[in-house]
């Protein structure tokens, strides 16, 4: 099952890279229109951060810098904390994109360890009445929660005028 996940998961980073590769960095924190507030400074960092938030679920140290988790963190649909236009308060591109495939190694590195018996425990947050055990915090985490916030990325894309970046994968 891990196998699939890991798969989705690099699947998932590949697309992160293709969906940012053509912006400059001047529009990397830009809002086109409500509901489109996850500019992609954003979204790559609030996903490196999800997968050390991951790895601290898992057991694992978590590795970021500590002022990411005050910038990306967002509770959700309704969080009135949203990410702001002014790109100085966010990392460079690059450096977005290599803390995001870092994290990314990081929880791979852990899940090819993970016990059997540790995949099946319940586990408690936010989601564990729809998800109970360890095993679907991590098919969530890898695969729902980073499509769900690449597609606003894609729809991010669509309303600045810029071309599909999954035609390019």
């Amino acid at each position: 099952m891990l196998t699939y996940i890991i798969h989705q998961y690099n699947f998932n980073l590949v697309w992160a890279k293709g969906l940012v590769e053509d912006l400059e960095e001047n529009q990397m924190a830009v809002t086109p229109c409500t509901g489109l507030e996850n500019h992609p400074a954003f979204t790559l960092g609030h996903l490196a951060s999800a997968s050390a938030l991951l790895l601290s679920r898992l057991g694992g140290k978590p590795d970021i810098p500590e002022s990411w988790t005050t910038v990306f963190q967002r509770s959700g649909p309704g969080d009135p904390q949203l990410p702001t236009a002014e790109i100085e308060l966010y990392p460079n591109k690059k450096q977005l994109l290599d803390e995001m495939e870092r994290q990314h190694n990081l929880v791979i590195d852990t899940l090819l360890v993970l016990d059997e018996m540790k995949l099946k425990s319940e586990m408690s947050w936010r989601f564990s009445r729809y998800f109970p055990t360890t095993l679907d915090l991590i098919q969530f985490m890898c695969v729902s929660h980073e499509a769900m916030h690449l597609g606003q990325l894609s729809a991010w894309r669509r309303a600045m005028s810029l071309p599909s970046a999954l035609a390019t994968l």
